[in-house]
């Protein structure tokens, strides 16, 4: 054999040795020692609910859109928003941090809980990713659901209709309680419920229900199978077992106490103050704050939707902000209450699904809201609740439970907008400014980003449910 090519074979074969070597050597550099080779499913679990709870209740979802439209807050200034103007990227907080924060996260705890047969950390997953796609399409109505948080096979998903997406969140609730088992094994990292799986098969179930009842004008039988399922099972059934996030001082304080600390731009809306005033509701000085400046009426709500001169011409000093149960550091991120089971399970019993006595529930789920807000006194709850006004009205359970809600969930707007639409009451008056031709947006527009990172699926979604407006009216939100 020629000396020459036996020459080249020899240090092509030094090369290559050199390159593996080099590379095993680079991989090895490239380790971080101060990193975890694997997943640590406790740690992802408290970064999951702190920047989900944050998100829900922040500005861009809640502040600045859904406490707007269902007319809890109203702007003082710069009020575009109260106005309903906003573009394709106003909305792209929720979306983003819900998709690559806590859907991916989530998604790995599953992953590394399967691995160690921890069944309650699978558990608490499936119901805290259930509850972030719930949002989504409750706020977007289409959403990658079925190839959401494939990136290492999908990373274009596409969009499914909500009709697919809930009936999907109500089997993986049913499937994620049936995994928990208080005598399973232990998690840690939860800063919802301290890692008390008995309280989290309670929220899994209670949100079953909320989510029942969202489709129950559109997919009956699914929703009413659900609900006659959830009549012997463990819920929600006192205010020490809400699901909320309690924060602390800053820089872990409530996002709406943050938001007031540094602007000043919102106010109590005069929808809310006028209702709680006209029904003499003892939880008005509990949501809205006297007025800076002297007035007669003590608490003044701002109308929506005004002009910058107009919101002006009225002005910061004479009208309300939020109480200061609202703008403590400390003040929880509430995600689901004792009062919004027992105003669900009040309506399952008013549409026929299951037996009960809806009236009865009804008044349950005012105290219940009365005294999450402190109001405690019997004589003072048993007041409010004999007014005509406030007594349950069996021939427009609608009217009843749904002003009710409304008031129960102030400041907690993802979940008011939603109700506010499936119930269609209180019934609201659009901004005075308003840019949408006397309407109400209805839903979150698209981010704009998903027109150019995931351009085809979003087409897809917007031709099949319609036009990517604020006023396209979303499956569940039956006419």
């Amino acid at each position: 054999m020629n000396t020459r090519y036996i020459k080249k074979i020899v240090s092509l074969v030094i090369v290559a040795a050199l390159a593996v070597a080099c590379g095993d050597s680079l991989e090895d550099t490239n380790i971080n020692p101060n990193e975890a080779s694997t997943a640590q499913p406790d740690y992802l679990l408290t970064n999951v609910i702190k920047s989900s709870v944050d998100t829900y209740w922040g500005v861009e979802n809640n502040e600045n859109s859904t406490l707007l439209f269902v007319q809890h807050f109203a702007k003082v200034q710069y009020t575009d928003e109260d106005r309903y103007r906003f573009t394709n990227t106003s909305f792209e907080t929720a979306w983003k941090t819900y998709y690559s924060v806590g859907i991916q996260d989530l998604t790995e705890i599953i992953r590394v809980a399967e691995q160690s047969g921890n069944t309650n950390y699978k558990g608490v997953a499936l119901i805290l990713r259930s509850w972030l796609f719930a949002n989504l399409t409750d706020l977007y109505g289409a959403v990658p659901y079925r190839q959401a948080a494939q990136i290492g096979s999908t990373l274009t998903p596409a969009y499914d209709g909500q009709d697919v997406v809930y009936p999907g969140i109500l089997d993986d609730l049913k499937t994620a309680v049936d995994l928990l088992d208080p005598n399973g094994p232990a998690i840690a990292g939860d800063i919802l419920y301290g890692n008390n799986i008995t309280n989290w098969i309670k929220f899994g179930n209670a949100l079953r229900l909320r989510y029942a009842l969202r489709i129950v004008d559109q997919a009956e039988d699914k929703a009413d199978e659900v609900i006659i399922d959830l009549q012997d099972e463990p819920i929600i059934s006192s205010n020490a077992e809400h699901a909320r996030l309690v924060y602390l001082s800053s820089p872990n304080q409530n996002p709406i106490a943050a938001n007031f600390e540094t602007r000043d731009d919102y106010r109590v809306s005069r929808s809310i103050v006028e209702t709680l005033r006209t029904l003499n509701d003892p939880r008005l000085p509990v949501f809205a704050a006297p007025t800076a400046e002297v007035t007669n009426e003590v608490y003044v709500g701002l109308p929506n939707g005004l002009l910058p001169s107009d919101a002006s011409a009225i002005g910061f000093s004479k009208t309300s902000k939020p109480g200061a149960y609202f703008l403590r550091p400390e003040a929880p991120g509430v995600v689901l209450t004792y009062a919004e089971v027992l105003f669900n399970q009040a309506e399952a019993v008013a549409r026929g699904i299951v037996t009960g006595d809806a009236e009865a529930l009804y008044e349950k789920a005012i105290t219940a809201s009365l005294q999450q807000f402190g109001i405690t006194d019997a004589t003072v709850i048993a007041d409010y609740l004999a007014q005509p006004a406030v007594q349950y009205n069996a021939t427009n359970f609608r009217e009843s439970i749904g002003t009710q809600k409304w008031i129960s969930l102030f400041g907690q707007g993802p979940e008011a907008f939603s109700e506010w639409r499936r119930l269609d009451y209180p019934q609201l008056t659009p901004a005075a400014a308003g840019v949408l031709n006397g309407k109400i947006p209805l839903r979150f527009i698209y981010p704009g980003s998903e027109q150019s990172l995931n351009g085809n699926s979003y087409r897809d979604a917007v031709n099949a449910q319609g036009t990517d407006a604020l006023i396209t009216r979303l499956w569940f939100d039956k006419e």
